[in-house]
This record gives structure tokens, C-alpha cells and sequence, in this order.
């Protein structure tokens, strides 16, 4: 928890500062009402007692009654505006942090967890600094001057307090060794139910078809039979200490006016002069009152620290998670030099790749090359590796072996943010952000350009005009609005419109109907000459006119060169054509 802290800016630290002081002042007022109670109560016994001077005891007691609220309102606006402005740093820095991981961070993490990390985690770290900030520079001071107001009390009053801050320690340590390993559980169980509701709302539809509703039910029920169980237990465990606070607090009280009530019992009343011994017992009565008060203070300022120790396990946990984020370090380095001149070309050399902690290699000893201008398509069986083959460029992993050029410079080497400027991307499942037509279409681009010639190029505009408002149409949560093959093409105009050296198309035509597939690749072809073009296609119509062809077969090329070479020496190439199209066909081209 302590090292979730350094977040807070010296500006802040300087507002706890000013908090703390307006506390000791809030504590000290708190600790003078008992002195005017015991005033109050002497002046009303006294011989020559005046109402006036009653009254303006009274009124002082009021005051500092006021001076206390008055600090505690103050510093707890303080505390409320720094956990909301903590809060949203630390949102920012998780989000910052989350872009620069690779995915090989992101996958070990989980897109739900991180989600959990950046919202409830953070509710739970904001609630100890707004509540539970407050408490721990409060109830320190509380206690200690307390216990130095009443440090030259009777020993027996003494005694009954120190029995009663033993009770609550036990307790503390029991909230301690109890419930702190079953709010981890709680935590990590919450990421649980997160990933399944999460993925039972993406796939309702296929819950739907497969009659799978009661299936999926148990699922979520078992994870959440198990949370509530742990909040159960942690529950209970917490519902222990509350009673046992008020007892304690009860207790004490009870034994102080016991034991005061002997003490009295043992003056001796002199029915002569009955107001010698009144004052007598007003001498023990007098500081029993004020040490019943303080004692309470006493008891108060533990029971704070009780209530600190409801919220900071919790806390505590949430702030682990939050901090195993920030410091983790991504796998991908930036390099220093910047890539602003047209990239000329693209070099694959001895290139083979596996994924984190997995034993075989998915891509082994890759090696081709493209120039401005080419059109590489890539084709194979499904889990060859041409996906991962195509994310090894804009680098969303690192090669495991050999090396990726651009302009004969180790993209390593290069500003992964000039690196991804010059990269177009298509994903295999075409995404689009909430908003409208056109800010997906000019999604990653600086100005507002018209979007007309992108969706034109990429064969959208033909619906896109259909729409009542044409571009400024709008695209729900990941385009669900929009059929799969209406939104690969508005993909496919994204990335023509941010005007990229490098395209990449990851299955990107797969939606589309022959005819438009043919008409885009047209278009493509007259419309970006100076490109490095790379399809990932299924289809051979798709790359049967493309400059390359790379054949990949468990991760190793095993051909390349155009369709007509291709279809003649290669019995992969020609396999593969053959569950396409006929004898005759392939023959007849």
C-alpha cells in the first residue's frame, strides 16, 4: 500500500500536511470539552454559583464543538478531492501503461482482469485515502494525547482501559490473519465472474443456438457460489467487531463508574457539614467523568483503527494488483531512430518465432523480400502461422530469431510510433469504435479529412450513401450495426485513408461477396502503386494476381512465386486450389 503512495504528487503532500494540522487542531478541541463539562459541573455545585458564567461555559463548549465540525468538514473535502484526483491519475497511468504492453503482456494479464484493475481496484485504493487517510492520521493522535490526559489517573481506572485496548487488539489481529487471504480470494474470484459475463454477453448468440443457457448458468453460478462465500466468511468476520467494539465501549464505561462508585461509597458523608463531603465525592466524581470521556476517546480512536482494518486488506489487495501493472515492464524496447522517409522495403531474414512459454516454434527460418510497389499475399492451412507471421511487422511481438527489415534497417531499431505510422493494418476481425463512419475512417489520422475517396477505393460507398446520413451515420459499440462485410470494408478505407507505406490485409476480403472482392483489389491496384501491399487471403481468386506468393506450411514457406508457377510445381499451392476450384478451371486459369 505504501508504495501506491508515491503517486501523490508533492503538491497533494502538501495538502495532507495542512489536513494534519487542522486535525490535531480538530482533536484538541475535541479533547478540551471534557474539562468544561467537569467546570460546568463544579460551578453548579459551588456555594456561590452564577447562571451567567454557566451559561458562557456552556457557550465556549459550543464553540469548540463548532471548530471541531467546522476542521472535520474542511479535511474531509481535502481528503474527497485528493482520492478523486488520485483515482483518475492512477486510471491514466494503467491506460498509458496497457498501450506499451505487447501482447504478450496483455494475454498474461487478461483483458478482464484489466479492466477490474482499473475500476474497482482503484474505488478501493481511492476509498482508503478519502475515508481511510482521515482515520490513520486521526486516531493516532486521538489516542496518545488521550492516554496523556488521563496518565495521572487512578491506577484502577488505568487498568480497566489498558483490559479494554487488549480486547480490541486481539481482535485486530484475528481481522488480520482472518479475512486479509479472503479478500485476495475475492479479488481474484471478481476477475473470474468479469471473464465469463463478459464472454456469456459477446457470445449470447451462440449460448442461444446450442440451447447452452443452462450450461453457461452453473458456470457463472459456481464462480459466484464461491465469491459469495468468501464474502461471506470475510463478512462475518467483520460483523464480529462491530458488537465487539460496542461492547468493549460499554464495558469500559461500566467499569469506570463501578469502580468510581466504590471510591465515592467510601467517603464518609459528615451530616454536620454535608457539602465538606459532597465536595469530597465531587473531587472522585469529577475525574471519573473526565476519564470516562477520555476513555471513550481512547476506545474511539482504536475503534478507528478497527474500521481502517475493515477497508485496508481489501485495499491492500487492490493496490498489489494496481502496482503489479505500473511496474511491469514490456518485453518490446523502443528503439531511437525515427523512419519519417517512404519505406522503400521490406526484409524477412531467417525470421522464426514462438509464443511466451510455448516449446515449439510457430514460424521457422522465414525469409523474403518486398519493394514499394509489391503485393505479397501469403496463403496456407489454417494455423500455419500467417497471422503471427504479419504481426511480427508492426510488432506486436518480437521475432524470436532472425530479423525484420525496413529499408535494410532492423525495425527494432526504429520509434515503435513512427514504425506503426507507416504501417496500415486490417485486423482478421474487423473492429470499429463507437462514434460515427467518419471518425472510424479517419480513426489514427491527425486532421478531419473528407473520407469520400477511402470508402470509394475500399468499395463502401455504395451503403455508405444509402445511410440517411451518409458518413455521418452512427456505429454502435464494435460496429455490430453493420454487417461483416460492410465493416471489413469501412476497415479497409481506415487504413487507406491514413495514407500508410505498408498495408496489411489479415484475411481481410473473407465477407465480401467475388465481385466486390474483385473490384477492390482493382482498386487497390490502381490507386496505391507506391505501397507494400500484404494479403493474408484463403481465397486464390484474392492473390492469384499478386506480385508473391508465399506458401506457408506449419510455419515454414514451402513455395513462393506468382499463381502460374505456383499451381504447376507446388502440391500445396495446388491442393489447396483444387478445394477451391475445378481441374478444369485451375487449368483454363
Amino acid at each position: 500500500m505504501i508504495k501506491i503512495l508515491k503517486h501523490i504528487t508533492l503538491k497533494e503532500w502538501l495538502w495532507i500536511l495542512f489536513s494534519l494540522v487542522l486535525i490535531m487542531g480538530q482533536v484538541y478541541l475535541e479533547l478540551e470539552l471534557p474539562q468544561y463539562m467537569l467546570n460546568i459541573s463544579r460551578m453548579a455545585l459551588g456555594e456561590n454559583a452564577v447562571l451567567m458564567d454557566i451559561v458562557l461555559e456552556g457557550l465556549k463548549m459550543l464553540g469548540l464543538a463548532f471548530g471541531s465540525l467546522l476542521s472535520a468538514v474542511v479535511v474531509g473535502l481535502i481528503f474527497a478531492r485528493l482520492s478523486s484526483r488520485f483515482g483518475a491519475r492512477l486510471r491514466s497511468k494503467i491506460f498509458e501503461k496497457t498501450t506499451e504492453f505487447s501482447m504478450e503482456e496483455i494475454n498474461n494479464f487478461s483483458t478482464p482482469s484489466l479492466i477490474t484493475r482499473s475500476t474497482n481496484d482503484i474505488n478501493q485504493v481511492q476509498m482508503i485515502i478519502s475515508l481511510g487517510a482521515q482515520i490513520i492520521l486521526k486516531a493516532p493522535i486521538l489516542a496518545i494525547w488521550s492516554i496523556y490526559k488521563i496518565s495521572d489517573s487512578r491506577w484502577e481506572f488505568t487498568l480497566s482501559t489498558v483490559v479494554a485496548i487488549l480486547v480490541i487488539s486481539v481482535v485486530l489481529l484475528m481481522v488480520i490473519f482472518l479475512a486479509m487471504p479472503r479478500f485476495k480470494k475475492i479479488q481474484k474470484n471478481t476477475d473470474e465472474l468479469n471473464k465469463h459475463s463478459r464472454e456469456n454477453l459477446s457470445g449470447l448468440r451462440v449460448i442461444k443456438a446450442y440451447n447452452a443457457e443452462k450450461f453457461q448458468k452453473d458456470k457463472i453460478n459456481s464462480i459466484s457460489d464461491t465469491l459469495m462465500n468468501d464474502s461471506l466468511f470475510a463478512g462475518r468476520i467483520m460483523s464480529f467487531m462491530m458488537p465487539t467494539m460496542t461492547l468493549v465501549m460499554s464495558g469500559v464505561g461500566l467499569a469506570i463508574y463501578w469502580i468510581g462508585g466504590g471510591l465515592i461509597g467510601d467517603i464518609a458523608l459528615d451530616l454536620t457539614n454535608p457539602m465538606v463531603g459532597l465536595l469530597a465525592r465531587m473531587e472522585v466524581y469529577g475525574p471519573m467523568i473526565i476519564f470516562s470521556q477520555y476513555a471513550m476517546q481512547v476506545i474511539m480512536a482504536f475503534m478507528m483503527l478497527v474500521m481502517i482494518f475493515v477497508i485496508m486488506p481489501r485495499a491492500q489487495v487492490s493496490a498489489n494488483r494496481i502496482l503489479e501493472v505500473l511496474q511491469t515492464k514490456t518485453k518490446l524496447t523502443d528503439g531511437k531512430l525515427n523512419l519519417q522517409e517512404q519505406v522503400e522495403s521490406l526484409t524477412f531474414e531467417n525470421v522464426s518465432f514462438k509464443y511466451p512459454d510455448a516449446s515449439d516454434l510457430v514460424l521457422e527460418n522465414v525469409s523474403f523480400s518486398a519493394n514499394k510497389g509489391d503485393v505479397v499475399a501469403i496463403i496456407g492451412a489454417t494455423g500455419a502461422g500467417k497471422t503471427t507471421l504479419i504481426n511480427l511487422i508492426p510488432r506486436f511481438y518480437d521475432v524470436t530469431e532472425g530479423q525484420i527489415k525496413i529499408n535494410n534497417v532492423n525495425i527494432k531499431d526504429y520509434n515503435q510510433k513512427d514504425l506503426r505510422s507507416k504501417i496500415g493494418y486490417i485486423s482478421q476481425q474487423a473492429f470499429l469504435f463507437s462514434g460515427t463512419i467518419q471518425t472510424n475512417v479517419n480513426y489514427g489520422v491527425d486532421n478531419d479529412k473528407t473520407v469520400q475517396d477511402a470508402l470509394h477505393i475500399a468499395q463502401a460507398s455504395d451503403f455508405v450513401l444509402s445511410l440517411e446520413e451518409q458518413e455521418k451515420s452512427r456505429v454502435s459499440q464494435a460496429g455490430k450495426n453493420f454487417s461483416g462485410g460492410q465493416k471489413q470494408r469501412l476497415s479497409i478505407a481506415r487504413a487507406i485513408q491514413k495514407e500508410a507505406d505498408i498495408l496489411i490485409f489479415d484475411d481481410s476480403f473473407s465477407a465480401l461477396d467475388y465481385q466486390t472482392d474483385r473490384n477492390l483489389r482493382n482498386a487497390l491496384k490502381s490507386n496505391l502503386k507506391n505501397h507494400i501491399t500484404l494479403i493474408v487471403a484463403q481465397r486464390i481468386g484474392t492473390i492469384k494476381n499478386a506480385d508473391l506468393i508465399l506458401v506457408i506450411d506449419e510455419g515454414k514457406i514451402v513455395g513462393s512465386g506468382k499463381h502460374e508457377t505456383l499451381i504447376k510445381d507446388n502440391h500445396v499451392y495446388r491442393e489447396i486450389a483444387l478445394s477451391q476450384l475445378s481441374e478444369e478451371e485451375i487449368n483454363h486459369g
